[in-house]
């Protein structure tokens, strides 16, 4: 329980019923200014921050620490030095560890609530500080914003208090405590206590002083808390605002103003000073706060004395109403869709000390990519997140700092023997002070739609009554716990069915049984390294109504910068700390790669979470405004056609479509043109806007022409054609080319145009990707396995030559290593102009496994660093994992084409390839053509023996060649999750059927 002590105690560590002593209640974040000038300037005199420099002793563990380093006089000689707010972890104190399930201590002490532990570091940090003047004479309070795991804290050698809950603010009043002159603080912070059982969540173990350290002084008159509620009338068109406020000291009058958009005052009220006031205002009228429109109106509230200022307390406001009628989550009456993401705090060399900065790129990514909801996983955030959602409207389910996963499941099995919180007594005030100090810091955000009871912390009473404790405090919002799906007795908590990673089939089973509530998946779409395919089939689940959304697992990877042995610096996953136990790559879910760059897998996820839904068939294009309040004013919609992937006419158009309204477009006559005819819809940005430039593309779509025109070949004369038929090879020279076909070893062993060389490695059959981490989740490695060598040690059983009136035929029979009577063909057609077709057979078996892959692997010389190709791009695509990737004209360096996953994988592909080009410097190179259909591949700098082989990038050889994939199909990704789900049958190879892989080969010039 929250108590008061004169005096710390060790035990406080062990204790569950002990979490915060001498603390302050928790309060609103709101900020408050001495008067109305440093209210327009956000600069206030009443506080000060503690951010910055601090000297730090750090031991390995409790027994080793020096118990007196927060005394007055104490030597700080031979203290570090080290920044607040920061991960101790990073900075190279004691040792990251990254496990997501189980306990950070598992195997190496008991896991069964016992602390403290024997390896428990500590860390003694000192701050010196002269206090400002505007804070000299008044009430001090020390606030820190979020510290881990538990803290002691003393000021000039007298004790201050304690506080758990990593995440949310501890307070401490410590105006007697003060001197003139030189202050000092001193903070010792352990590692673990026993709030680590209920911080059990899926990320890096960091510990310290990791968000903002503050000092700020109450004022003669102050607005202790306040809660605002700003709503809308029943029919949703008029505003409603009720401002309840507790104050302290004297004053004479509080007032509160109403500013309307123009910064006009709108309307205002004024009350005599008490401790306890309501302001109430209605019909009012106002625009409603959206993710679309996220309209802020500015109010005040101002404490006054014989008319005289003594504090300005500025609100920004977002009228809105979120509530469930009917079955459904509606906001302003109507019914929302979450397009979601859960989002970690976190940053590659800052731990969990996110900047500014990092929210601000964040927020404007999400704009982007069409993301309009958050979930905290799986603690509060910092206050500036909640602003910045506010202001650029972003949903918000904000989370309790709660997750006892290791406790309830073990080994995959649900085994609550020990649970905790459970419905056990000494832990229910613990997870209610956890879940109040959350509604109350939060309750004033327009974003925060939803509050969540914490994550994956099974069931039982003490979440129930967290629930019953947030409902009775907060009816105007949603309460939100997924994990009643392993107890269905508590069924009662949440107002939403909620789950995790439950495939689309299952969704649909539910909504179509009449569900009592309405759902979303709280996690789906586990984006571990190459994955989101498939995410199609769940956005495709909103026609059903009670269909209200997900939020895809997760934002952003989290890997720490790091150097291997000869100082290469990378982004390091569990284990590369030698942190033990630990699991792995695990931690690298993110769309958004660790150092906030953004993956090929966004693209997918910005076209599909698009509220323009846009579509071209053969007559028309059609616009759909799935927003539930904008019109499509904003935006110009530019129809282009191209041809052969290159721009030849362009038109737009300026829709005003009013919300959920749709409006086609009759497509122009289309010209009569030689070559493959795409017409291709784009909605662009018309002004800037503040999370993006004027022509920022928010959603595409294309239409190929079915009749494609081809332009007839002009007659020519043939040129002269050689052949020459030693004993172990056949060559063939025509038009400048030189080839060598071995008899024996294979296949095209010698490619020469100009008598330049381009094959460093024969073109050999490939029905093998390097597997993804959803590969190795799945269990394909084990059930694929004979697929990985069937390319590499084919058996040549045949070689056949055949020649033609316009060239010869060359054929190559393989048996395949596959324990049954299986052979592949690739037959290769050389023709009088020098140009080469290869046809690429797999004829079908019964009874095996599915094929990772179909084609041919080859490798060109490491000079030919760049390629252009003609097909879907211009980022990597997949089978399962297409929305976003569109026909053109593409452009890309060989080592550019690799996603960095933080481990390495299959990287690199391309669907719907017409034509792959692939060069030096100088422009000079190959060209792969489609003959009959398009083909998919890639070029890399590594093969995909290399890239299956290693756990690091720095592991990769510095490949001699650039390697090519020539592929009539590779499989999808996947990505409902990593540790069991298929790829859906869609997006599957079945060995059963035939695949043929048909492309020519000629020289290539960009001159």
């Amino acid at each position: 329980m929250g108590k008061t002590a004169e005096k710390p105690e060790f035990a406080w560590l062990s204790d569950p019923e002990v979490f915060a002593v001498n603390a302050l209640p928790a309060h609103s974040d709101h900020r408050f200014f001495l008067n109305e000038a440093e209210a327009e300037s956000g600069q206030s005199s009443l506080k000060q921050s503690l951010n910055g420099a601090w000297r730090l002793v750090w031991s390995k563990n409790a027994e080793l620490r020096n118990r007196n380093f927060y005394q007055l006089g104490f030597d700080e000689s031979g203290m570090d030095t080290v920044e607040v707010p920061s991960n101790l972890e990073v900075l190279g104190y004691g040792q990251p560890q990254y496990v997501n399930i189980q306990y950070p201590w598992d195997g190496s002490e008991e896991t069964k609530l016992k602390t403290p532990l024997r390896d428990n570091p500590v860390a003694g940090y000192v701050k010196h500080f002269t206090l400002d003047e505007g804070l000299r004479g008044k009430r001090v309070i020390l606030s820190f914003q979020g510290v881990a795991s538990a803290m002691y804290v003393w000021v000039n050698g007298t004790f201050v208090g304690y506080g758990e809950d990593s995440f949310t603010p501890s307070e401490f009043d410590v105006t007697d405590c003060l001197q003139e002159g030189d202050n000092k603080l001193a903070v010792e912070v352990f590692k673990y206590s026993s709030a680590s059982y209920l911080e059990d969540q899926d990320f890096w173990r960091l510990s310290g002083i990791f968000r903002d350290v503050d000092l700020y002084a109450i004022p003669l008159a102050h607005i202790q808390d306040l809660r605002v509620t700003s709503t809308l009338d029943d029919d949703y068109r008029e505003g409603k605002l009720t401002v309840q406020y507790q104050a302290v000291g004297e004053a004479e009058k509080v007032l509160l103003r109403l500013y309307d958009l123009d910064g006009q005052v709108y309307e205002s009220q004024t009350n005599d000073f008490a401790e306890t006031g309501t302001f109430t205002m209605d019909q009012l009228k106002i625009n409603a706060w959206s993710s679309e429109q996220p309209v802020l109106y500015k109010a005040e509230l101002i404490l006054e004395d014989s008319g005289r200022v003594l504090e300005v307390v500025p609100l920004k406001l977002g009228f809105r109403t979120f509530e469930i009628k009917n079955r459904l989550m509606l906001l302003n009456g109507k019914r929302i869709v979450f397009k979601g993401v859960n989002r970690h705090e976190f940053d590659c060399r800052r731990g969990r000390a996110v900047t500014e900065a990092d929210m601000l790129w964040d927020i404007k990514f999400l704009k982007q990519h069409n993301i309009n909801a958050v979930r905290t996983s799986h603690y509060p955030n910092q206050s500036r997140w909640y602003e910045l959602c506010d202001q650029y409207g972003i949903y918000l389910i904000d989370e309790v700092n709660l997750e006892s996963h290791g406790s309830w499941n073990k080994l995959t099995k649900v085994e609550p023997s020990w649970n905790v919180p459970g419905s056990r007594p000494e832990w229910l005030e613990n997870v209610i002070f956890r879940a109040n100090n959350m509604l109350q810091r939060d309750k004033n955000h327009p974003a925060i739609l939803i509050w969540s009871l914490g994550n994956e912390s099974y069931a039982g009473d003490d979440i129930g009554r967290m629930g019953e404790f947030i409902k009775k405090n907060d009816p105007t919002r949603v309460v939100h716990y997924e994990g009643v799906t392993w107890n269905r007795d508590y069924d009662f908590i949440t107002e939403v069915e909620s789950r995790m990673y439950a495939k689309p089939k299952e969704i649909e089973e539910y909504l179509t049984s009449n569900p009592p509530k309405p759902y979303i998946s709280c996690e789906y779409a586990h984006a571990m390294g190459n994955s989101t395919g498939g995410l199609q089939l769940y956005t495709a689940l909103e026609k059903y109504p009670q269909y209200q959304g997900g939020f895809i697992w997760d934002y952003i990877d989290q890997g720490l910068a790091a150097k291997n042995s000869q100082g290469q610096e990378y982004l390091a996953y569990g284990g590369d700390f030698d942190d033990r136990p630990n699991d792995g790559e695990f931690c690298g879910n993110g769309i958004v790669y660790a150092d906030r760059k953004a993956s090929p897998k966004a693209r997918a996820v910005k076209e599909l979470y698009s509220n323009l839904k846009l579509t071209i068939d053969s007559e028309k294009a059609t616009v759909k405004n799935d927003n539930l309040f904008a019109d499509t004013s904003d935006y110009d919609f530019v129809l282009t056609l191209l041809c052969d992937g290159r721009v030849v006419a362009e038109q737009t158009y300026h829709l005003d479509i009013v919300a959920q309204d749709k409006q086609n477009l009759p497509l122009p006559k289309t010209p009569e043109l030689a070559g493959e005819l795409v017409w291709h819809l784009d909605a662009r940005l018309k002004t800037d806007q503040p999370w993006a430039k004027r022509g920022f593309v928010v959603a595409s779509a294309e239409y190929l022409l079915p009749e494609t025109r081809v332009k007839e070949p002009e007659k020519a004369e043939l040129p002269d054609f050689r052949i020459i038929n030693g004993d172990f090879n056949l060559g063939v020279w025509a038009n400048g080319l030189k080839a060598l076909f071995s008899k024996d070893k294979g296949g095209l062993i010698s490619l020469k145009y100009a008598d330049r060389e381009l094959i460093k490695q024969k073109p050999r059959l490939t029905f093998w990707r390097a597997l993804t981490d959803n590969d190795r989740g799945a269990g394909y490695g084990f059930d694929m396995a004979m697929w990985e060598n069937a390319g590499k040690f084919a058996k040549q059983t045949d070689f056949q030559v055949t020649l033609t009136e316009n060239g010869a035929e060359i054929s190559y029979d393989f048996l395949l290593p596959v324990g049954q009577d299986l052979r592949a063909t690739v037959t290769y057609t050389v023709d009088r102009t020098g140009t080469i077709g290869v046809k690429a057979v797999f004829p079908g078996a019964d009874k095996l496994p599915d094929l990772p892959e179909f084609g041919l692997e080859l490798a060109l010389p490491r000079d030919f660093d760049h390629f252009a190709y003609y097909g879907k791009g211009p980022e990597e695509n997949y089978l399962d994992r297409q929305a976003g990737s569109f026909l053109g004209s593409w452009t890309s360096s060989v080592t550019g084409n690799v996603a960095p996953y933080l481990r390495p994988q299959e990287t690199g592909n391309r669907e719907g390839l017409r034509k792959l080009a692939i060069f030096d410097q100088q422009g000079n190179g190959v060209l792969f053509s489609a003959a009959t259909k398009p083909f998919s591949g890639s070029v890399l700098p590594c093969s995909t023996a290399q890239l299956e082989a290693a756990d690091h990038w720095f592991d990769l050889p510095d490949s001699e060649y650039s390697w090519v994939k020539l592929l009539a199909a590779q499989m999808g990704v996947g990505g409902d999750d990593s540790w069991g789900a298929p790829v859906h049958d869609a997006y599957l190879l079945p060995s059963s059927k035939p695949y043929e892989l048909n492309f020519t080969i000629s020289p290539f010039s960009l001159s």
